[in-house]
């Protein structure tokens, strides 16, 4: 029986190395054919093309490895189950389920490999790969954002940093801005919030620009006199507009599951309850639990005759990836729009899943 396990548990690595990696590069390839329009104006050298696709690989192959194990498992138990080699294991007393206990050991080690790739990898890659996005399409990163927090530039070139920024209420909560004259410290304002106000008219008639940051409970410290102002509400024409900051920003993507929770927090503690972020987050938690189910049922329908072997288990293998990609995509559509809370948006398609999963492989027959 040992013999058996290591050899099908080779077999099954070899494969889903090959297609994994495969797959993963596919879609790489395909993402920077998708932007080589964007980038070939700026003469990009053979390397950052090169560079562009590895940044991508990570967030690829997280995304892809369920179906790679879907596939693997059922090539190999179907092509085992087709040429009878589990009549000879039954034949000899041995036990099925014992020899596919490797394997789910494997579900499980594979599932922890995805999270620590979502984790830690993803968001760096994913970072990366925006950073040299923005380099071969020459646009600058005008923006430093962190859970929250930003420091940029205003068009005046006044630093600014925003304690915590909304986007959804294009707002921005504890606004710091510093303004220089020759190279010193002139003047410091600190503003409680900054409100986006849509005018009909831009007061400096910005091409584009339809509105104006309002600062609210602001506190003006001129740093040479030394004098302190107070007063309700201010002005300040020199921030963009929030569209400027949605696309600057950082995306779920590019965080990592402990950076997007502190966010929410923080989001929390003003008042706000980000209901998209909240389903990223467990998102970012559920998805790679769906390896191990993938390997069980992988496993169950090679065994299960009434629902076919070879090419057509690995054909319904397919399927059953778009059907678990296609509602889940749909229920975390449903939870960004608030129509299911986030947890159930997260979980429900992955536990059930694994409901049909372990049922499936009870009902193996010994």
């Amino acid at each position: 029986m040992l013999i058996l396990q290591r050899h099908y548990l080779k077999e099954f690595l070899k494969l889903l190395s090959i297609i994994g990696t495969g797959l993963a590069l596919i879609f790489s390839i395909l993402d920077l054919i998708e932007k080589i329009s964007d980038f070939m104006p700026n003469r990009p050298s053979f390397k950052n093309l090169l560079m562009y696709t590895f940044f991508n690989f990570p967030k690829y192959l997280l995304y892809l490895l369920p179906a790679a194990v879907l596939i693997c498992s059922l090539f190999i138990f179907s092509q085992a189950s087709r040429n009878r080699e589990f009549v000879v294991i039954k034949a000899t007393g041995g036990r099925l389920k014992a020899l596919f206990y490797p394997f789910i050991i494997s579900g499980i080690l594979v599932s922890i490999f995805a999270f620590i790739i979502g984790e830690i990898v993803v968001p760096d890659f994913s970072r990366r790969s925006t950073e040299l996005k923005n380099t071969l399409t020459k646009k600058d990163k005008k923006i430093i954002f962190k859970e929250g927090s930003l420091w940029l530039k205003a068009t005046d070139g006044s630093p600014v940093r925003i304690e915590l920024y909304i986007p959804e209420k294009r707002l921005a909560k504890g606004v710091s801005i510093f303004l220089f004259e020759k190279g010193f410290l002139k003047e410091r304002i600190e503003a409680e919030e900054a409100k986006w106000e849509e005018v009909l008219g831009d007061p400096l008639r910005r091409k584009g620009s339809k509105g104006i940051w309002k600062l609210k409970n602001v506190i003006i410290y001129d740093i040479e006199s030394g004098k302190i102002d107070r007063i309700s509400e201010k002005v300040f024409l020199y921030l963009e507009s929030p569209d400027f900051f949605s696309k600057e920003i950082k995306t779920p993507a590019e965080m990592g599951i402990s950076e997007l929770y502190r966010y929410t927090q923080r989001l929390k503690k003003s008042g706000f309850r980000n209901t998209k972020l909240i389903v990223d987050l467990h998102s970012k938690i559920s998805y790679p639990l769906i390896n191990l189910f993938m390997i069980l049922l992988g496993i169950s329908l090679s065994m299960n005759s009434k629902i076919g072997r070879g090419l057509f288990a690995a054909g319904l293998g397919l399927l059953i990836s778009t059907v678990y990609w296609f509602t889940y995509t749909l229920m975390l559509s449903m939870g960004y729009a608030g129509v299911v809370p986030p947890i159930i948006a997260a979980w429900i398609v992955p536990i059930i899943f694994g409901i049909v999963a372990v049922y499936l492989f009870r009902k193996i027959e010994e």
